[in-house]
């Protein structure tokens, strides 16, 4: 070991003289002179002048008390290696961890001449030990990172369980059309019945999301009384009937407190307005000659128009219709409703109406399909507006039977009065 990375020693009887021996300076002995105090040297150690240079630039051993001056290198496994200037090291482990001030410990030995290996080079190979394989090897490359695999697309979905709602559909058709064909009157029951269940639907979700106390009693007698007028009156008896019931709705509502009392009559008289008053060109469409055939013109282009907007907005639909009343609706969608209904009113009119032509059933496929689309928005935003998905429970797959009047409320006015200016009222 070469002495010069220690630099000279200091003179005799300076503190803090630590004498030579065959292996390098020993820590603590005692230097010549007066300035040694035996008794205290006992109690004390004294501290290495600090150099300016490296914290583990010298090669001396702190705690055994003996410089080393060659061998191999010594590593921490916490810490990697620590190399003196000629390739010697210190061992964490075996003889304590080097003091160090990032540490809060005393630095190392001094040293004169600073290293040029950088502490922690796991690059730097001592020429002492050839055999020497740094602990911490540069890592290699990792691996290129492989694209994630594309998700698997998805089915469409109608949102509803469609072989539920296919069922339901095909069953209340069947009631429909026995009824209608077989005795007159029965259907008009059947409409008045639907009227009440869908009175009692929209003012129960009124008063669960609203607090509207819309009564129900007049509402529901009133809206049976107004199908059967229409049916025997025609629209003088609908009209009376329907001021009768928005009378009996104001009179009910005051054997309640009088605070909203206006809220509840307005949405009374709109619920009376909405189901049965609407339903009422069902039944006057009933009372022609070829009543039966027109009103299965009437349900059948409502279907239509609502099974053609759902086909195509469900296969091509892209571009929004209304996207903040029923996101669901495109105008693809559309599209397809005003198409099936028109070809589905020429046949109609041609074949089922008397006196009808091809021609006024596309013109009456058209307006079939603009107010079936408009009553069904007309819904979804009381929908919106009350924070619900369906009026009701009651038919499965298709929700309550306002869902399933929704559209053909608003269809009925407009299909009996085409009919009539086409073919008259029979």
């Amino acid at each position: 070991m070469n002495d010069s990375s220690w630099g000279a020693p200091p003179q005799a009887g300076q503190a803090g003289y630590w004498g030579p021996t065959e292996r390098g300076p020993v820590q603590g002995a005692a230097p010549a002179g007066p300035a040694y105090d035996a008794p205290e040297a006992q109690q004390t150690r004294p501290m290495p002048i600090v150099p300016d240079g490296p914290a583990y630039g010298g090669d001396q051993d702190d705690d055994r008390g003996a410089a080393r001056t060659g061998g191999p290198l010594f590593r921490d496994e916490d810490h990697g290696a620590f190399p003196g200037g000629d390739g010697a090291g210190f061992p964490a482990e075996e003889h304590g961890r080097l003091p160090d001030e990032r540490y809060g410990g005393r630095t190392g030995a001094p040293s004169a001449q600073p290293h040029a290996t950088p502490h922690h080079d796991a690059s730097y190979v001592p020429q002492s030990d050839p055999s020497y394989v740094p602990q911490n090897p540069e890592p290699m490359p990792d691996a290129q990172p492989q694209p994630a695999p594309a998700p698997a697309p998805q089915k469409k979905s109608a949102g509803r369980d469609l072989g539920a709602a296919i069922g339901v559909g095909v069953g209340l058709g069947v009631v429909i059309v026995a009824s209608l064909f077989v005795v007159k009157a029965v259907f008009v029951g059947v409409v008045a019945v639907a009227v009440v269940v869908g009175l009692w639907e929209l003012t129960s979700r009124l008063q669960e999301r609203k607090q509207i106390r819309a009564p129900l009693v007049p509402l529901a007698v009133g809206g049976a009384a107004m199908v059967v007028a229409g049916y025997v009156r025609g629209a003088e008896g609908a009209w009376v009937a329907m001021a009768l019931t928005a009378l009996a709705v104001l009179v009910w509502r005051m054997t309640e407190p009088p605070e909203g009392y206006l809220r509840d009559v307005t949405a009374g008289v709109f619920a009376a307005f909405y189901v049965p008053f609407l339903a009422t060109f069902v039944a006057m469409m009933l009372t022609a000659d070829d009543g039966p055939w027109r009103v299965l013109t009437f349900l059948l282009l409502t279907v239509v128009s609502d099974t053609g907007a759902y086909a195509v907005g469900w296969r091509f639909g892209t571009h929004k219709l209304a996207p903040r009343i029923s996101p669901g609706k495109t105008r693809e969608g559309l599209f397809g409703a005003v198409s099936f209904a028109m070809v589905a009113g020429a046949l109609c009119l041609q074949f089922l109406i008397d006196d009808g032509t091809w021609w006024q059933g596309l013109v009456l496929g058209l307006a079939v399909a603009a107010s079936a689309t408009l009553g069904d928005l007309g819904e979804s935003m009381i929908k919106r507006d009350l924070g619900i998905k369906d009026m009701g429970t009651l038919l499965p797959g298709h929700g309550g039977i306002m869902d399933r009047l929704d559209s053909l409320l608003p269809t009925a006015p407009v299909v009996w009065l085409l009919l009539v200016l086409f073919v008259g009222s029979g």
